[in-house]
């Protein structure tokens, strides 16, 4: 692609923590961005009216629960009446509720594979036939090293971002002979409300496992986002860890 200059993005789940910072980094980047979110509309729009008052492009705020399939194609459908075209989808949506397997609701397993996997599928499969009439684009599929080396009390978030690795590798090589990229990222801990809210005792423990002894930025991720979008014309079916060495492969 060379430059965000003018692209349409779709980034899901971007009104908070990572998704927010990556509608952010591309939005700041040139791109026009859709910003989607699914309860929370307030934190959206502001995000969106920021893009467009400080960044290069314009921005707009679509409510839709990904997790749902007509939700999804209605996300994909505003975007394309709005601007006519999408260049780059970012998969970020996703919950966690964890869980050890004894413990574990089948309700519990369902939610999380529908929001974080499903949803995957619902989009591109939105998108697809724009893709393949303009003939490119890129998709970043927003994983986990949770979804690579597992982890205690996440079968079901592990499960959904391993899937999420596998559909990215289908998919590319897909979607290859119309000239999109599709890609995953797979992050570590990263310093978010969440991992905020963690006892510092548990977040000792956590430090202790990561071989750089840091936790991620949300930034450092929208960068790599920015990157596969930007340089990444002869990059796809991959998996970039950006994990300060939790878990190599």
């Amino acid at each position: 692609m060379g430059s965000l200059e003018g692209a349409v993005a779709v980034v899901t789940g971007a009104s908070r923590g990572l998704g927010y910072t990556i509608a952010e980094e591309l939005g700041f980047g040139g791109a026009k961005v859709v910003v989607n979110y699914a309860r929370s509309r307030e934190a959206a729009e502001e995000l969106a009216a920021k893009l467009s008052e400080n960044g290069n492009g314009q921005a707009m705020a679509i409510g839709a629960d990904v997790s749902d399939a007509g939700e999804a194609q209605r996300l994909i459908e505003e975007t394309i009446g709005t601007y006519g075209r999408i260049d780059v989808l970012v998969n970020n949506a996703g919950i966690v509720i964890d869980r050890t397997m004894k413990k574990l609701a089948p309700e519990e397993w369902d939610k999380v594979v529908q929001v974080d996997l499903n949803s995957c599928y619902y989009t591109v499969k939105a998108a697809l036939p724009y893709f393949m009439e303009q003939e490119g684009g890129k998709i970043i599929n927003i994983s986990s090293f949770v979804g690579q080396a597992g982890n205690f009390g996440q079968t079901n978030y592990a499960a959904a971002k391993a899937g999420m690795i596998g559909f990215t590798k289908a998919a590319a090589i897909e979607m290859a002979r119309y000239n999109v990229n599709v890609n995953a990222i797979a992050p570590g801990f990263l310093e978010t409300d969440m991992y905020n809210s963690v006892p510092p005792e548990v977040q000792e423990k956590i430090l202790s496992r990561i071989p750089l002894r840091r936790v991620g930025q949300p930034r450092e991720i929208a960068r790599a986002v920015r990157y596969l979008v930007e340089d990444g014309d002869y990059i796809t079916g991959e998996t970039m860890s950006v994990n300060g060495g939790i878990y190599m492969d």
